[in-house]
């Protein structure tokens, strides 16, 4: 029989893909050994090529369709080990199991640091040719798990990218949606006459727009799992400051704030927080025609916190007492800083109002 013959596969041999025998090259300068171990290796059901050196090897393995390459270590010129990396090297290379007849323990220890799967030692009775074959068995069988392993994690990140694409679809459409909600409500305010309803209606559409603004920032950011604190916070308080300015409340935010990184519903509970303390800001720290600013500062406090501060130099508030107002913006700072497994706490350094909140990133 030629190489190019498959019999019948034995009980022992692995399932051919496809209905056909896998391949094995064996890389041998001695053809009757070579011989001999393409008979012992039919009987397993695999189908046997010969290489009587490595360039002959390299050239039939740029071919393709090899499934495990035998490759013995001495050939004329050169060794196995001066082959080897050029088979690794090679796109999509079949496992290697090195064949010696060497008894120097150092030559194999070198053939698996070169990338061999196994190695096999060749002896005189010809028992070797069983055990390449047992090599050959367990070769197959780890390639495929390997190939499998592949294709699985291949196709955990396709869908992970679907999931992210997707995902930031949906940010697009609730950032879409809060919008045209915000528009609404800026809509009902121009149709209401009550002083009170409209600025209920104004501090609704900056909660709105500061909730919004993370969906925007998901959408058109890589990562749909967290938020860059220092370019959301900036945009949240250039539409506070838009809005409160329309109002009639003309005060400068003075922002200050580290590239952090923050979870998105740990940045939605922030934004929220932010608003509201800015808000009271601007409603109660000043008299009419008072001029004086707001400072905003978030940093890191410690190894794993956050401090925000949002502080002004008005009449003062200690956080004790009944709030002005409805007291309803103080309860949603309560409320989103328990999100934040957190309190705010003020205090007063000097002239005005501090409020300050720590909390784990």
């Amino acid at each position: 029989m030629n190489g190019d013959e498959s019999p019948e596969a034995s009980p022992s041999a692995p399932v051919p893909e496809a209905g056909t025998a896998p391949r094995i090259l064996y890389v041998d300068d001695d053809p009757g050994l070579g011989r001999l171990v393409q008979r012992a290796l039919r009987t397993r059901g695999y189908a046997v090529e010969l290489a009587p050196d490595g360039e002959a090897g390299l050239a039939r393995l740029g071919a393709g369709g090899i499934d495990v390459v035998a490759l013995d270590h001495h050939m004329p010129g050169q060794t196995g080990l001066d082959v080897l990396p050029a088979i690794r090297a090679l796109p999509d290379a079949p496992p290697v199991i090195y064949v010696t007849g060497s008894e120097d323990s150092r030559v194999a220890v070198a053939a698996l640091k070169a990338g061999a799967v196994d190695y096999v030692w060749k002896d005189v009775q010809g028992q070797f040719r069983e055990l390449l074959g047992e090599a050959i068995d367990t070769a197959l069988r780890q390639e495929t798990l390997r190939r499998d392993k592949e294709r699985a994690d291949q196709a955990v990140r396709e869908a992970r990218d679907r999931a992210e694409i997707l995902l930031r679809e949906v940010n697009h459409r609730v950032a879409n949606s809060l919008a045209l909600v915000a528009a609404l409500a800026h809509m009902q305010t121009n149709a209401v006459a009550d002083p009170a309803a409209k600025a209920a209606l104004i501090e609704m559409q900056a909660r709105i727009q500061a909730i919004a603004g993370i969906h925007r920032r998901l959408y058109t950011s890589d990562d749909v799992e967290a938020v860059e604190l220092d370019a959301y916070l900036s945009s949240l308080v250039e539409e506070l400051q838009a809005a409160m300015k329309a109002a009639g409340r003309d005060h400068a935010i003075r922002l200050a704030v580290e590239p952090v990184r923050l979870a998105t519903d740990k940045t939605v509970s922030l934004g929220v927080i932010v608003t509201e303390l800015v808000t009271n800001a601007y409603k109660y720290a000043y008299a009419p025609g008072t001029p004086g600013e707001i400072r905003v500062a978030l940093g890191r406090h410690g190894a794993d916190a956050l401090r925000l501060t949002v502080e002004d130099d008005g009449v003062g508030w200690t956080g004790v007492g009944q709030p002005r107002g409805t007291g309803l913006g103080s309860r949603i700072v309560k409320a989103m800083a328990t999100n934040l497994r957190s309190a705010v706490v003020y205090d007063a350094p000097g002239p005005g109002t501090r409020a300050t909140l720590c909390f784990q990133d």
